[in-house]
């Protein structure tokens, strides 16, 4: 950890996190959070850790823009929409942060194992619903397989399972690639690990999002339309109740398939 490690770090992850604002996939407090967390990334890990959590803010900024009138419909339903502020940045880099400050003070493979794991589980939550959402039929309900309404919580589909699975073996990949960068043996495994833990961990923590956000995630109702929805208001009028626990939002939810694919991963990595 030098100085220029930290100036390095700040210089790139301000650049990059400023283009996302600029193209308005980050909110101001996002900016500021995916700077901290970028910076820490860089300064405290390497190239590896600082690329592979940039490899899934991009390709999920890119995702989140792809049709993205087509989806405006079902985003309108959401907590809060494709521009990422800095409880969703901590929610998806928080976690990632932790393991790289651990790995800095007990170097082991099985934090930078967990760290893939985070990530995986994140980007393939992130394609499942970008991608998920452009689905032609309506997705299944993972705990009833009743046919839900389009960007219900807990909604599954074929198309979006697929990209569940995709995310997660792009980060597999990507995280490979870059640890080939890395002089520490503690950063190194074989293409293979990093694919299947990548499939697994991030297709595992994507289903237990799903399951979390079906049965206990704070859900409204719109009072307009009928719609269940994460959102506070629907059709320009306040939601009511509906179920779930009011600290249980997507934030909440993502944190805890966050730590699912961690443990998958670390699992994987023993």
């Amino acid at each position: 950890m030098t100085i220029s490690a930290w100036i390095l770090g700040l210089i790139g992850a301000t650049v990059i996190a400023g283009l996302a604002y600029w193209k308005r996939s980050l909110s101001a407090s996002g900016f500021a959070a995916a700077v901290i967390v970028g910076t820490v990334l860089y300064a405290c890990g390497s190239l590896a850790w600082f690329g592979t959590l940039i490899a899934f803010f991009l390709s999920s900024s890119v995702l989140s823009k792809f049709k993205q009138r087509a989806k405006s419909g079902v985003e309108a339903t959401y907590e809060k929409s494709g521009r990422r502020d800095a409880g969703q940045v901590f929610a998806n880099g928080g976690i990632a942060v932790i393991l790289c400050l651990l790995n800095v003070l007990f170097p082991h493979f099985l934090w930078w194992a967990a760290f893939v794991g985070v990530l995986a589980t994140v980007n393939a939550d992130t394609w499942a619903t970008e991608i998920g959402g452009l689905s032609q039929t309506e997705p299944r309900s993972i705990l009833t397989l009743k046919k839900v309404p389009t960007g219900t919580s807990g909604g599954i589909s074929l198309l979006g399972t697929l990209a569940t699975m995709a995310g997660g073996l792009f980060i597999g990949l990507c995280a490979w690639l870059l640890s080939l960068s890395s002089s520490s043996a503690n950063l190194h495994a074989t293409l293979g690990w990093f694919l299947l833990t990548g499939l697994i961990a991030g297709t595992i923590g994507s289903l237990v999002d799903s399951m979390i956000g079906a049965k206990w995630q704070w859900m409204q109702r719109c009072v307009v339309c009928g719609k269940d929805v994460e959102a506070h208001t629907h059709c320009s009028t306040k939601t009511s109740y509906l179920r779930g626990e009011k600290w249980m939002n997507n934030d909440a939810v993502n944190l805890i398939a966050s730590l699912a694919g961690a443990i998958v991963a670390v699992f994987a990595g023993v």
